[in-house]
C-alpha cells in the first residue's frame, strides 16, 4: 500500500461523493440503546455514578507554575496528572450524556470542556517545555489527542451544548492542531529526515489532527489538503516497521502508535465511504499480529526498548482490528472490559471500548512455540505455548539507534511459571534527563541494566553503527538458537576483536534449558570481560550455581567456577514511568585472568 500515491485531486473527489459522516451513533439513535444493551446496567449504573461525583467536583487547576516545572526541576508528573484528571472527567461526563442523553452533565461538561479551551498550552511540558505564544501553538501528542477529544465529543453529544462552546471547539483546534499541521513544516514528526525517524508521534499526532479535522472542516478542498498531507505523512510511519510487522518500540508503542494509525482508518474508511482504507494491505495485517507474535506468556511481553513486560492493550482496539482483519487471537491476550474510563489520555479509547467491547472468550492465547523478526534479530522462544508456566526466552539483536533506543544490542530475558526472572527492565522514568544527553546514563537506558556483556569496564555506545550481526538462526523440535556477534555494539576503547553471543533455547531437556555462551577475542592483548545477568528477582550465588528467584518462578544458572567469578550488584528503587520503582541486581560473571581470548558459558534452567 502507497500512500504517497493519493494526492489533494483525488481525495477531493473521493470526498465529494462519500455518503454523510457517521462513525458512531448519536446520542438518542437507536445504536447507543444497542450499545447500553451491550455494556449491561451494572457498568452503565457505575459510569453513571462517577459522573455523577464528576458534574459536582472542582475542575483540577492548571497553573503557569505547575507546567513550568518541568523546565526548571526535570519533573512531568504534577502538570500531566492534573490535566489528565480534567480530560478521564470529560470523557465520563461526556460517555454518561452520550448513552443517557438526559441533559443532566451538560452543565458540568460545558465548565470542562471551557477550562480545556482556555488552557495556555495543550502540549505536555515535556514537548512544549515554555508556555506558547497565542501565534504558535506546540503540536505535539497531547495538543493533537485534545483536538480529536473535543471533535468526538462535539459530534457525539453536539447538539445539546451551547452554540459559543461550539464555536470555541471549532476555533481552538483550528488554530491549535489543525492550521499548524497544514501550515507548517517545522514538525520533527511530520516525515523522516536523514537527521531523525519518526515514530509513533507520527501515527498519533497525524490521527489527532486529521481525525479532527474529519469532523469539523467543511471546506473540502482545505479538508482533502489535510488529508493528503497526512497520508503522506503515515507512509513515513509504516516503514518504521519491519518487513514482517514488527518495531522496535516494543509492544506498548505498538498501542499507541499503531492504535492511533487503526483509529483514523476507521475514521478516514468512514469519511470517504471506505475508498480510502488504511487497513487493506498485507503489510497492515502483519503488523496487526505483533501483540500476538511478541506475548511470551498470558499477560508478558518482550520489554526491549521503552516498552515494559505488562503492557495493556485497548480492548476497543482489540476488538476492531480482530472482526476488521479476522484475528481472532487479539481478543484472546488477557486483556478485559473496563468501563470504569480510568488512566486515559484520549477520548478515543473509552468511546471505543463501549463502542466495541471486547467479546467474551474462554480461549487465552499465550503464543505459538517460535517467532522471529529477521529484520530485528528479535527470536521469541515458547517450550509448550499451551502452559503458560513454562520456560520462555526473548531475545534481541538490533542496534543502538531505535525508535526510543536503549543501548541493549544481545539483550533477553527469560520467564518461567509467568514470572519474569531476568528482565529487560524497560522504561525508566520519563523525566528531561531521560531525554537528554545523560539518558545512557540511567541504568534502564544503560546496557549495564541489560543482561549483556561490560568488555574492559565499558557498557555498550550509542549508534546505529554499534550493532550486532546475525551469524545464525535456526528453529527446530529440539532447539531454537541464535548467534551473534556483538563487538560493533561497543566502543573501541573496549579492545574488542570478536564477541559472540550464542544462545540456544533447549526443548529436549525435561523442562526446557537456556545455553549462553559468550565468546570473545581483545585486538591488542588480554583484557576484562563480565558478563551480566539483570533480575528484580532474589539472589542467591552458590559454589558453582546462582539461583534466581524463589518456588513461585525462578531459575538456577550453572557456571565452571574455574574460570568464572562471581558477584553481585543492586540497585534498590529504580524509576520507572507509570509503574512502581523496581529493585534490580546485576548478577555478574567475571571471565577469569585477562586472557587474550576466551568465553564464559551459563546453563540457565528453571526450578
Amino acid at each position: 500500500m502507497d500512500l504517497r500515491r493519493w494526492n489533494v485531486k483525488h481525495v477531493r473527489m473521493v470526498l465529494a461523493t462519500a455518503p454523510a459522516f457517521t462513525p458512531f451513533a448519536r446520542s438518542g439513535e437507536q445504536g447507543v440503546a444497542r450499545i447500553k444493551s451491550t455494556i449491561g446496567s451494572q457498568a452503565l449504573a457505575g459510569l453513571l455514578e462517577q459522573a455523577r461525583a464528576d458534574a459536582v467536583a472542582p475542575v483540577p487547576a492548571l497553573p503557569a507554575a505547575l507546567y513550568l516545572e518541568f523546565m526548571r526541576t526535570g519533573r512531568r508528573e504534577g502538570y500531566e496528572d492534573a490535566q489528565r484528571e480534567r480530560r478521564q472527567m470529560l470523557y465520563r461526563l461526556t460517555l454518561a450524556e452520550w448513552l443517557e442523553g438526559e441533559g443532566a452533565f451538560i452543565d458540568a461538561i460545558e465548565n470542562l470542556a471551557f477550562a480545556r479551551l482556555e488552557e495556555t498550552n495543550w502540549s505536555w511540558p515535556a514537548h512544549g517545555r515554555v508556555l506558547d505564544m497565542p501565534d504558535r501553538p506546540t503540536l505535539d501528542l497531547a495538543a493533537a489527542m485534545s483536538a480529536l477529544d473535543l471533535a468526538e465529543m462535539d459530534y457525539l453529544i453536539g447538539d445539546r451544548l451551547s452554540a459559543p462552546l461550539r464555536a470555541r471547539l471549532r476555533s481552538e483546534t483550528d488554530r491549535r492542531a489543525i492550521a499548524p499541521f497544514l501550515e507548517r513544516n517545522d514538525h520533527w514528526w511530520l516525515h523522516t529526515t536523514p537527521q531523525k525517524q519518526v515514530n509513533n508521534w507520527t501515527a498519533v499526532c497525524v490521527a489527532g489532527v486529521v481525525g479532527a479535522a474529519c469532523y469539523f472542516e467543511n471546506d473540502l478542498d482545505r479538508l482533502a489538503e489535510i488529508i493528503t498531507r497526512g497520508l503522506h505523512s503515515l507512509a513515513d510511519y509504516l516503514e518504521t516497521f519491519d518487513s514482517q510487522g514488527g518495531s522496535s518500540e516494543g509492544p506498548d508503542y505498538w498501542s499507541y502508535g499503531f492504535g492511533n494509525y487503526v483509529v483514523l482508518a476507521q475514521l478516514l474508511a468512514a469519511r470517504t465511504g471506505g475508498q480510502i482504507d488504511l487497513l487493506n494491505d498485507a503489510r497492515v495485517r502483519a503488523i496487526a499480529e505483533f501483540p500476538v507474535r511478541t506475548i511470551l506468556t498470558q499477560g508478558i511481553w518482550a520489554s526491549f526498548s521503552d516498552s515494559d513486560s505488562t503492557p495493556q492493550f485497548h480492548p476497543g482496539l482489540l476488538a476492531y482490528l480482530a472482526e476488521r482483519l479476522d484475528l481472532p487471537s487479539l481478543t484472546q491476550l488477557g486483556m478485559s472490559n473496563d468501563f470504569t474510563v480510568q488512566g486515559f489520555n484520549q477520548f478515543v479509547w473509552p468511546l471505543r471500548q463501549y463502542a466495541w467491547p471486547l467479546p467474551k472468550s474462554e480461549t487465552a492465547f499465550g503464543g505459538t512455540v517460535h517467532d522471529w523478526y529477521a529484520d530485528m534479530a528479535w527470536m521469541i522462544s515458547r517450550l509448550d505455548p499451551d502452559n503458560p508456566g513454562s520456560l520462555r526466552l526473548a531475545i534481541k539483536g538490533g542496534h543502538n539507534d531505535e525508535m526510543h533506543n536503549q543501548n541493549d544490542v544481545g539483550s533477553f530475558m527469560v520467564v518461567h511459571n509467568g514470572r519474569v526472572v531476568l528482565t529487560d527492565p524497560g522504561r525508566g522514568r520519563y523525566s528531561k534527563a531521560y531525554f537528554g544527553p545523560e539518558r545512557y546514563e540511567n541504568i534502564m537506558a544503560s546496557s549495564r541494566g541489560h543482561s549483556v556483556p561490560v568488555v574492559n569496564g565499558h557498557a555498550q555506545a550509542e549508534g546505529a553503527a554499534h550493532a550486532a550481526r546475525v551469524l545464525d538462526h535456526g528453529h527446530g523440535a529440539e532447539q531454537d538458537r541464535l548467534r551473534l556477534e556483538m563487538a560493533a555494539a561497543y566502543p573501541a576503547a573496549a579492545g574488542l576483536k570478536t564477541l559472540e553471543r550464542d544462545v540456544v533455547f533447549d526443548r529436549a531437556v525435561p523442562g526446557g534449558r537456556i545455553e549462553l555462551t559468550d565468546s570473545f577475542s581483545f585486538a591488542d592483548g588480554g583484557g576484562q570481560f563480565v558478563s551480566a545477568l539483570i533480575t528484580p528477582l532474589a539472589v542467591q550465588v552458590g559454589s558453582a550455581t546462582v539461583r534466581i528467584g524463589d518456588d513461585n518462578g525462578g531459575v538456577v544458572v550453572g557456571f565452571d567456577p574455574a574460570i568464572v567469578q562471581v558477584d553481585t550488584e543492586r540497585h534498590p528503587g529504580v524509576e520507572k514511568q507509570y509503574a512502581p520503582s523496581v529493585d534490580l541486581t546485576r548478577v555478574l560473571f567475571t571471565a577469569a585472568g585477562q586472557a587474550a581470548t576466551g568465553k564464559v558459558v551459563l546453563e540457565i534452567s528453571p526450578f
